[in-house]
């Protein structure tokens, strides 16, 4: 399995795997790689943020500890050679629901709060993050709120 998610970073196609496969760990590694992108974005990296992309992982992608570190490198890696949002963003809108992209949303949310500060710079991106995969600016505010909410409740 992390041959096949080394494979999907690189390019090489992987063909043991299926084609709904190969969507959904590009999908992984997509909004894996944006969450990094919310990390990176005010310039101050902090562990907390790191603690929860792992925690969000785990909740949303059926893999092991293991391919979740590995999946978290890549998106390093990744997130690290983009040039824009874009590669990341047209996978999330040829593949995901309106509520699949809200989800994320609310989850690059979550690493924006987690280390108790939101930076202009956090909020922005995640802006410009929901204009690319067309999510509403009602939905970028509820998510913002409920998400914050959130943050304080966790302390």
């Amino acid at each position: 399995m992390l041959g096949s998610l080394r494979n999907l970073f690189i390019g090489i196609p992987d063909q043991t795997a299926g084609k709904a496969a190969d969507s959904s760990s590009r999908l992984e590694l997509a909004s894996a790689a944006l969450l990094i992108e919310v990390v990176k974005a005010d310039h101050e990296v902090d562990g907390r943020e790191f603690a929860s992309i792992a925690e969000v992982l785990r909740s949303t992608c059926a893999r092991s500890p293991e391919e979740i570190e590995e999946l978290l490198e890549l998106a390093r890696q990744k997130s690290g050679a983009a040039t824009s949002l874009y590669e990341f963003t047209s996978l999330i809108n040829e593949h995901c629901d309106y509520a699949e992209k809200c989800s994320l949303i609310r989850n690059m949310w979550r690493i924006a709060y987690a280390d108790s500060h939101l930076s202009k710079y956090e909020d922005y991106l995640i802006r410009k993050v929901c204009d690319l995969i067309y999510v509403s600016h009602s939905d970028f505010i509820r998510t913002k709120l409920a998400e914050r909410r959130q943050a304080k409740e966790r302390g």
